[in-house]
């Protein structure tokens, strides 16, 4: 089910009311008790008249506590809006307001609390100032209940409505996400961490991985409403209690999620909607970003009517759609929010346009999509930790990386012409080293052995790329100059150096890859036939023999015969001890 969230003024009976509807005291703290104020963040939880168990966030109203407000704010689906009948709207109640509204909380119920200490006309008037001010904001026309959280006056009616408004099922795409906001170690358990979980379910045994730290643990058992479970699912408070990892190494504001689901970011391009008092921004202000339940420090790097690319002092994990609030440090003022486009933008200028683009109540499919689109090119893994588990239509996808369709036809035309600038240089070779292709497209050689086996225009020779149509052929005069070549070759053993047979290399690489030469050593190669009459001497020599006496038998100087066989050393024809060789 849907989180309920207290938000409303200080003093107004917020945890007066929570402990009226659960029966337990959302204060946690000694100081909270003596001053009777709210400071931190306090849970409960009840049975609605629907039978539905739900659980309860209550945040404190004062103005000097909105940090650990918002810590708590960002996960609640229902809004519990409290406003005291003999107050009426007071500042906290504006700016508390402006929260859920810039976190586009829609459903939400509004208790006047109090009215067992006003009259009926002083309600009346209350009301109708509450339906003004929720005017134009994302409670507009939310149902008013006067209540008493001391004499329960009007109580039943607001859980009834609160019934219906938490009567959808919390959303589960597979993908769990807990905002800690506290970190304890319990005797005999070890580390405990609680918070609202979101997104999907968590299990005993499941390892976790704790945002942004990276550090892994796993969960030894969960606890809903002080009740054990073996699985939990969104929607409701849970405390985690982790093996493997010290309480003091996960605190408020980190994230648990399971393991490689999320990807981290501490620059982001965003949706930005200015609260309704605040003005507009200026980009040289010094800003807090509230995401999740933690507060971070944060630059407006560019800003562009109502997108902006901002950057973080803390790497987060974000996707697509995840809410935030801008606050104002130098004037404690919250000043906007909006949602997440793009947690991986390009340069500033073409994130502002890009992102703009992107509408976050897409399907993850459709976002995955855009966000190819806007890359060209990213890792499968990365496109679903972005868009909440999406994959991206139409993609041509390579091992964990996927190209936009019109990427991919950009990179197959230029691989074409790459191959064609090789032909023309080079006619007489077989086509472009795919290694090298890969790396003039900023590819991967997997990725451009893809693109060929697609290709009607491009295949492939070995470890090389040629045009379809392409055939190495010599020359007629090319010819005459290799039979010229290997009629010198051909006068013995003894053979001149390859720079001296007046051809030109390319035909030397020609034919040392159709396997019509053999190269035995820079400047040195010879017929295969050739090749085979070396063998022939190197057999006749018996079991061991030296240079000097393969020298020799082969009519040769000391100038061949070292390298001859320092090449056959290497083909694993002979086999070297010291001075001897034995031929295998």
């Amino acid at each position: 089910m849907p989180l309920i969230g207290t938000a409303g003024h200080v003093d107004h009976g917020k945890s007066t009311l929570i402990r009226r509807i659960t029966g337990r005291d959302p204060d946690r703290w000694a100081e909270e008790k003596r001053r009777g104020l709210t400071i931190d963040l306090g849970f409960a939880w009840a049975s609605l008249p629907d039978g539905t168990e739900v659980s309860f966030v209550d945040v404190p109203g004062h103005e000097r506590y909105l940090k650990n407000m918002l810590a708590g704010v960002e996960a609640i689906g229902v809004a519990l809006f409290v406003v005291a009948a003999d107050e009426g709207w007071m500042p906290q109640s504006e700016e508390h307001l402006a929260v859920l509204d810039l976190l586009e909380v829609t459903k939400g119920v509004v208790a006047l609390t109090k009215v067992d200490l006003v009259d009926d006309e002083l309600v009346e008037l209350a009301t109708a100032e509450i339906a003004e001010q929720l005017a134009g904001s994302s409670l507009e026309g939310a149902p008013i209940h006067p209540v008493s959280g001391v004499t329960g006056e009007g109580i039943d009616d607001l859980l009834v409505t609160l019934a219906v408004l938490t009567g959808e099922e919390s959303p589960d795409d597979g993908r769990p996400r807990l905002w800690v906001d506290r970190s304890f170690t319990i005797s005999g358990a070890g580390t405990v961490v609680t918070g609202s979980l979101l997104g999907g379910r968590l299990s005993a045994d499941d390892t976790i991985e704790i945002y942004p730290t990276g550090r892994l643990a796993r969960i030894r058992g969960l606890q809903s409403h002080e009740t054990s479970h073996s699985s939990v699912g969104p929607g409701r408070r849970v405390a985690v209690n982790l093996a493997g990892v010290d309480h003091n190494e996960v605190a408020r504001g980190d994230m648990i999620g399971l393991r490689g689901q999320w990807d981290l970011t501490s620059r982001l391009a965003v949706g930005l909607r200015t609260a309704r008092f605040a003005g507009s921004l200026d980009q040289r202000g010094a800003y807090q970003i509230h995401v999740g339940s933690g507060a971070h420090r944060v630059d407006i790097i560019g800003l562009d009517g109502e997108v902006a690319v901002l950057g973080t002092d803390r790497s987060l994990p974000l996707a697509v759609g995840d809410r935030f609030i801008l606050r104002d440090t130098g004037r404690h003022l919250v000043v906007a929010g909006g949602r997440v486009l793009d947690p991986d933008p390009g340069p500033t200028r073409r994130a502002l346009v890009t992102s703009a683009g992107i509408d976050p109540e897409k399907g993850s499919a459709a976002i995955a999509t855009r966000l190819l689109g806007i890359r060209r090119s990213d890792s499968v893994q990365r496109l679903a930790a972005h868009s909440g588990g999406g994959s991206p239509r139409e993609a041509f996808v390579v091992g964990d990386q996927a190209l936009d369709p019109s990427y991919q036809v950009e990179l197959a035309r230029r691989a074409v012409k790459l191959v064609e600038g090789q032909h023309r240089r080079h006619p007489l070779r077989p086509g472009l080293p795919i290694a090298t292709l890969a790396g003039r497209l900023g590819v991967s050689t997997q990725i451009v052995e893809a693109l060929v086996d697609r290709s009607g225009d491009l295949t492939r020779h070995g470890p090389d790329v040629a045009l379809s149509d392409h055939e190495a052929a010599l020359t007629e005069d090319q010819t005459r100059a290799w039979e010229r070549a290997r009629e010198r070759l051909s006068q013995g053993l003894a053979v001149p150096d390859d720079t001296d047979l007046g051809v030109d290399p390319e035909i030397l690489h020609l034919k040392l890859r159709s396997g019509d030469l053999v190269r035995i050593s820079p400047g040195l190669v010879y017929l295969p036939e050739q090749v085979e009459e070396l063998k022939a001497h190197m057999a006749s020599l018996g079991a061991d023999f030296t240079v000097a006496e393969f020298r020799d038998v082969a009519h040769l100087s000391r100038k061949y015969a070292v390298p001859i066989l320092e090449w056959s050393d290497k083909e694993g024809l002979t086999v070297r001890r010291g001075d001897l060789r034995r031929f295998r």
